[in-house]
């Protein structure tokens, strides 16, 4: 679960992790409010304000921008919500943007320069280790440091049985290049940043930029945050941090009715019963000429609710040509599957595509025969090649 910017700061700070402060608003007036709060607290003079979406890349689309005074906090506020920002991350579509966050100025002169770092931490699936990436190359795009100068990605293994030690803390800040206040105080941040890690059950935190300030405080400036979803049941706080409004509608809907639901750009729905069977299922797509319009599993236990729920969203895509339904009669029998086909089939109403039903397993033929005598409009197969060879049909 990705969360926004403000909240992932929120989480940091009550982990004792430095943060670049900040007040979110919904609306200009609100925005001056922050800043002037934010000015009592802090001293700041300044302040950033920046767009709550859940994508990088916001300032290049014009979603963070500075203020000198309250008047230009206001106008800033006003420029960024309700703008549609578009970023490498968002897609051609954009996203709304509807809530800003007012952020205090930490880039102020001092003794000594600024520096910007890249951190993040994260799972190596490869080795089952936790790993913390950085580079001295921050407020960059990462993908382009690792492109071009990998020998400036740093990487340090953590073994979760362990924990992170003291000597890796401060490896890193060595590595970084600092020295003084700076190494202590990069130290405390990298040992608190991995612990709000592990223990908020994240599968991500992405810091870019962590700051040097030119009085040598380290700071989160940026946080990008995804939370772990089969670990929300230990955080109900963390849960409710959940913005709908950023995630894709139909992905939403589906959720509601547990299903595990990716949308994606093809022609071709399919509703299937495992992950392991819905990949096979859409390389058959592929294989036969079509392009798979969706990710879509309804689990082992699919019924005629399920299976009305799955072609409700699938039908939601204006750019569906044809369904495939692929079941293995396992944990369900192909019968019941068959049954609810039907029952979702006359439920929802007229529906315009052809629907390619196969099963296989358990009642398979029991399955087939419902589907034959139904009098609907929708397709029954039992092999892989049946099915392949109907969507072929259809879709050339």
């Amino acid at each position: 679960m990705n969360i926004h910017e403000y909240q992932g700061k929120e989480i940091l700070k009550s982990f004792g992790v430095a943060i670049q402060e900040g007040i979110v608003a919904e609306t200009p007036e609100k925005a001056i409010d922050a800043a002037q709060k934010l000015k009592d607290e802090t001293g700041t003079g300044w302040w950033v304000v920046k767009a709550q979406i859940h994508a990088g890349g916001r300032g290049k689309g014009g979603g963070v921008k500075l203020a000198k005074t309250l008047t230009e906090v206001k106008e800033r506020a006003s420029d960024i919500i309700g703008m549609n920002l578009i970023t490498h991350q968002t897609g051609p579509e954009g996203k709304l943007v509807s809530k800003v966050l007012i952020a205090q100025d930490v880039y102020y002169p001092g003794e000594s320069e600024t520096s910007e770092y890249y951190m993040s931490v994260l799972l190596n699936r490869e080795t089952g280790k936790n790993i913390i990436m950085y580079s001295t190359e921050g407020g960059m795009d990462i993908e382009d440091v690792a492109e071009k100068t990998p020998h400036l990605i740093h990487k340090e293994e953590v073994d979760p049985g362990v924990g992170l030690q003291g000597f890796q803390a401060r490896k890193i800040a060595f590595n970084l290049g600092l020295s003084g206040k700076a190494f202590k105080e990069m130290t405390k941040f990298v040992s608190a940043l991995y612990k709000a890690y592990v223990s908020t059950d994240s599968s991500m935190f992405e810091i870019n930029p962590v700051l040097k300030t030119s009085d040598n405080k380290i700071l989160a400036v940026d946080a990008k945050v995804n939370l772990d979803d089969n670990a929300l049941f230990r955080h109900s706080n963390y849960a409710a941090m959940r913005d709908l409004s950023e995630e894709d509608p139909a992905e939403t809907e589906a959720a509601k009715s547990n299903l595990n639901f990716v949308k994606l750009d093809g022609n071709v729905g399919c509703m299937v019963n495992g992950a392991g069977l819905a990949m096979a299922t859409m390389d058959i797509i592929k294989l036969s000429g079509g392009e798979p319009a969706n990710f879509l599993d309804v689990g082992g236990g699919a019924n005629a609710a399920t299976v009305e729920a799955g072609l409700k969203i699938i039908l939601n895509d204006q750019n569906v040509k044809a369904i495939l339904i692929n079941i293995f009669g396992g944990i369900v029998r192909c019968d019941r599957v068959a049954n609810g086909v039907v029952e979702a089939y006359k439920n929802i109403g007229e529906i315009k595509i052809p629907i390619i039903v196969r099963l296989q397993g358990t009642n398979a033929e029991g399955g087939k025969k419902i589907i034959d005598e139904s009098g609907l409009k929708v397709f029954s197969a039992i092999t892989l090649k049946e099915a392949s060879d109907l969507v072929q049909q259809i879709v050339n």
